[in-house]
């Protein structure tokens, strides 16, 4: 799994949040993650399958995920549990969408899984593959948040 794999995720990861928030979203130097704890405290996860197996994760700080999901909805967010739950997996669904097209330029063909949202300070991330998960930091005027990939 090389490094020019994390291209269509930034790409993707821009794209979406700019179309859904109006965020410029800004890349950091993707990294080889060596442990399993989110780097946030609200993560998306989609298993992906087809020509290679793995997790595809988004981790966000609770104040990016509300800020985020209040430019989304217009500040109108009546539960703010389940609504920052479901933003957050509609915007990593969107995103993998998006990178996935971009990996079939690649010569990879994938689908995803439904997302799932897991929130709470700690949590870790159980990947679907055996490799070492590739990082990607992002800032924006949101926060920070970290999307993660790990193929095998």
């Amino acid at each position: 799994m090389g490094p020019e794999l994390a291209k269509p995720f930034i790409n993707a990861t821009r794209y979406v949040l700019s179309a859904t928030a109006n965020l410029e979203v800004e890349a950091g130097p993707p990294y080889v993650k060596k442990d399993k704890v989110a780097c946030g405290c609200v993560s998306a996860l989609i298993g992906i399958t087809g020509d290679k197996r793995g997790t595809f994760c988004i981790s966000f700080d609770r104040s990016t995920a509300v800020f985020i999901v209040k430019r989304m909805l217009g500040d109108d967010i009546e539960d703010i549990v389940r609504d920052v739950q479901d933003a957050m997996g509609e915007i990593t669904n969107m995103i993998s969408g998006h990178a996935r097209v971009g990996l079939v330029d690649m010569g990879l063909k994938l689908q995803g899984s439904t997302p799932s949202v897991i929130m709470g300070e700690n949590h870790s991330i159980s990947y679907r593959a055996q490799a070492l998960a590739i990082a990607i930091p992002f800032s924006c005027q949101a926060g920070k948040f970290t999307l993660e990939f790990c193929f095998d």
